[in-house]
């Protein structure tokens, strides 16, 4: 706790996107979740075959989410979320793909301890926020 004025002022809790080493570290992370997206057949025809654009908007959506910069809102407008996936059938098998995708590109960073498991936990409640189809296809 740092002091003002004879005050006590509790200090400012980093973000998880500065915590995690921000745009380069990432950069790193979701280059390395899509390598395991275009390989996972639960999930790789869910997103087109030239994942660079969407790469690119998954980079803007988890600096803002992780709490950094806005970028996301300021070139897309608000996530908005499970509304932008709605077109998408996802059942409860793809989102647990999605989550695995992700936790092996955690593993292949190195990412590990506290951060890992909130950032897990933040993506896991998303993930499973997105399902709109009950059973697998």
């Amino acid at each position: 706790m740092t002091y003002n004025r004879n005050k006590p002022v509790p200090e400012q809790q980093q973000s998880a996107f500065d915590a995690l080493g921000g745009e380069e570290v990432l950069s790193r992370l979701v280059d390395t979740f899509y390598q395991h997206i275009s390989s996972h057949e639960e999930v790789r025809h869910l997103f087109p075959a030239d994942l660079t654009e969407t790469a690119a908007k998954q980079k803007k959506f988890l600096t803002q989410f992780l709490g950094g910069p806005p970028l996301y809102t300021e070139t897309f407008g608000h996530p908005r979320l499970r509304a932008r996936h709605m077109p998408f059938i996802i059942t409860p098998v793809q989102a647990e793909a999605w989550l695995s995708c992700m936790a092996h590109a955690m593993d292949d960073i190195g990412l590990s301890g506290p951060l890992r498991e909130h950032m897990m936990h933040r993506f896991t409640l998303t993930a499973h926020h997105m399902i709109n189809h009950p059973t697998p296809r």
